[in-house]
């Protein structure tokens, strides 16, 4: 797969145009109270896992390694980095386990960050949640004024919450803000479906970072023109067509690795700022690795 830009910003200086730096060494205990500060895990979902999953809280933490997904490949380039602690959106423990024997990817994956001295850190759910989280991220490269969250946080403010909807500056066409959307994510196999009328005129967008075909009921009430997620299901796509009235909601699916990796240059410049802000010296950068799962896709062809 090819390797996706990390760069953080247009305005980065330096040699390392995808580094974050600041001033003294935190230990990992004071990046995980500054990561409690940006996303708590009290935004987390139920059924979620968050937080540290490998490492020492007492351990100095020079350099941040930001990926979507804890892969192998993942791990290699933070441990080759030199990198005291991988940040990663997507957990590598979710479900329980009964063994990390180095047998498994899984156990493998365990016993080289340990044996490397890197820490594993999970920022899911409650970095989707949080007020500049994945689909905040999105709904600002989409251009959407007066965003919402689709279904509001339990446990946070009344702008956080998983999912965002918004409403464009004017209309756009179905087939211009899909290319809009294509145009914005990394380039993956997968690319963007559209389901629509290429034509049909749209305003208000909701967005959800990540698989989001379980929030179709939320979407419906915004009174959303169309709907941006990722790994939608036969099924409930297909509920949502047939009932949907005038066609609306029209519906964009994109790449669940692409739709939050946008998250992480701006989750890299977030912590980097408290940190540098607290007078620590960290270098912060984002993986250059994809993980997105596939490596090229076959279609009939056409507009």
């Amino acid at each position: 797969m090819e390797a996706v830009d990390t760069a953080i910003s247009d305005a980065d200086s330096g040699d390392d145009a995808g580094t974050v730096e600041a001033s003294g060494d935190p230990t990992l205990g004071q990046v995980l109270l500054a990561v409690e500060e940006l996303w708590p895990e009290s935004l987390a979902e139920d059924w979620d896992e968050v937080g540290l999953v490998v490492g020492r809280p007492n351990t100095p933490v020079t350099k941040i390694l930001f990926a979507v997904d804890p892969t192998l490949a993942v791990i290699d380039e933070a441990i080759e980095w030199g990198a005291g602690l991988l940040i990663t959106h997507h957990p590598l423990l979710l479900k329980g386990v009964n063994s990390v024997a180095a047998t498994s990817a899984k156990g493998l994956a365990v016993h080289r960050l340990i044996e490397a001295g890197t820490g594993l850190l999970t920022v899911h759910t409650n970095g989707d949640s949080a007020v500049g989280g994945v689909s905040d991220v999105l709904a600002d490269a989409f251009g959407l004024e007066n965003v919402a969250p689709l279904t509001p946080a339990a446990n946070g403010l009344p702008e956080e919450g998983i999912g965002r909807v918004g409403d464009l500056p004017e209309l756009m066409t179905l087939g211009d803000f899909a290319a809009r959307v294509f145009g914005m994510l990394p380039a993956v196999a997968g690319g963007v479906r559209v389901a629509g009328d290429k034509d049909g005129l749209l305003r208000r967008v909701a967005v959800c970072g990540g698989a989001g075909d379980s929030l179709f009921d939320a979407v419906r009430a915004s009174h959303a023109d169309v709907y941006v997620t990722a790994d939608m299901r036969h099924h409930p796509a297909s509920e949502a067509r047939e009932g949907a009235v005038n066609g609306r909601p029209y519906l964009i699916d994109v790449s669940h690795f692409a739709s939050e990796w946008l998250w992480l240059p701006v989750a890299a410049e977030a912590l980097g700022n408290v940190l540098t802000d607290q007078g620590y010296d960290v270098e912060i950068r984002v993986s250059s690795t994809n993980s997105d799962p596939w490596d090229f896709i076959l279609t009939p062809g056409g507009d």
